[in-house]
């Protein structure tokens, strides 16, 4: 048995913004599962802004790309993997893809959780908004938080996240009018502004003319800015993500020109990497599914179908069209 897949392949590095030419669909077959192995199906594929910063020296050319993915064992010669489970694994960029046990995870299946869930709420970035605000933030009840990129997978999922934790007033920044009415129509945000509308340390004083506790820095560069003279003394900053520096890694913003304010005001500004906290998972799903189930916590995504739409999807990310999680939808669970 084998079977026809189709792939993405990576077949120039870009300079700037990525663009279509830069991608290259691809077909091949795959032989029928070995021992140890398994057929997957995949359903559903994740974009991800880190995945710019792969396209410069990291993800190989005219070869298979790496990314979440969740599919269905269609045949197997392993035990842990049984024909019909549902996995999340990372050979993404492709229809179809052979796994381990070591590299796919089965999924569990709860009534009112979609399956997509575990690539947004449940996946890496409901897994990175878990870590900023319950580890590195430690936010508490009452705390007042700013989100940098809120409309995103992460912002979004942090702040449906800290209303579950008892953040006190909530406020976003987005790109665009329409996200800003998302922000606080749909998820519940005390206050949001659209970043082009002025220079952002200005928009977020007028947001937060008392300061905020703790802000989740997913930007960079003014944004950064922004957050060290908003938060106030003894106060905490996640650094999570610079998306406004991957288009061009090579000439990185200005350091922001009150990093000093940072020890004046006694700031504690942390970074993380969520592949390094794989271990919180079981505890983020236990403590949000119950939240998801009620309704009182929404996997916020943009859905692509098709799989001919992988980088449309993925470009379209780039250029901030998604509200929430970007996924790619190839067939339903």
């Amino acid at each position: 048995m084998t079977v026809r897949f189709s792939a993405v392949h990576q077949v120039a590095e870009p300079e700037g913004m990525p663009a279509a030419e830069h991608f290259a669909f691809v077909t091949g077959e795959l032989p029928a599962p070995t021992a140890g192995t398994a057929l997957v199906e995949n359903l559903y594929l994740s974009v991800d802004p880190y995945m710019r910063e792969c396209m410069n020296g990291v993800w190989a050319l005219d070869s298979p790309l790496e990314g979440r993915s969740i599919g269905r064992v269609i045949a197997s010669e392993d035990p842990r993997l049984a024909v019909g489970d549902l996995v999340f694994h990372r050979q993404g960029w492709r229809t179809h893809a052979l796994v381990t046990g070591e590299e796919a995870r089965v999924l569990p299946r709860h009534d009112g959780v979609p399956p997509s869930a575990y690539l947004s709420i449940l996946g890496g970035t409901g897994l990175s908004a878990y870590v900023a605000l319950t580890r590195i933030a430690r936010l508490e009840p009452g705390d007042s938080l700013y989100i940098s990129a809120a409309a995103g997978g992460v912002g979004t999922a942090a702040g449906q996240l800290a209303r579950i934790l008892g953040a006190g007033r909530l406020i976003g920044s987005a790109g665009s009018a329409a996200k800003v009415r998302h922000l606080v129509e749909d998820l519940g945000f005390d206050a949001a502004f659209d970043y082009h509308d002025g220079p952002v340390t200005e928009l977020l004083a007028k947001a937060a003319p008392d300061g905020v506790d703790v802000c989740l820095e997913n930007v960079g560069g003014e944004h950064l800015e922004a957050a060290i003279d908003a938060v106030r003394s003894h106060g905490r900053i996640v650094w999570c993500g610079a998306v406004s520096t991957y288009n061009d890694p090579g000439r990185p913003p200005a350091a922001p020109r009150n990093l000093y304010d940072v020890v004046g005001k006694s700031i504690r500004l942390e970074g993380f990497l969520v592949r390094n906290y794989p271990h919180l998972q079981e505890e983020m799903e236990e403590r949000l599914v119950p939240h998801i189930r009620s309704g009182a916590l929404v996997p916020d995504e943009t859905v692509a179908d098709g799989f001919g739409r992988v980088v449309e999807a993925f470009l379209g990310m780039l250029r901030g069209e998604n509200t929430g999680k970007m996924i790619v939808r190839l067939a339903d669970a």
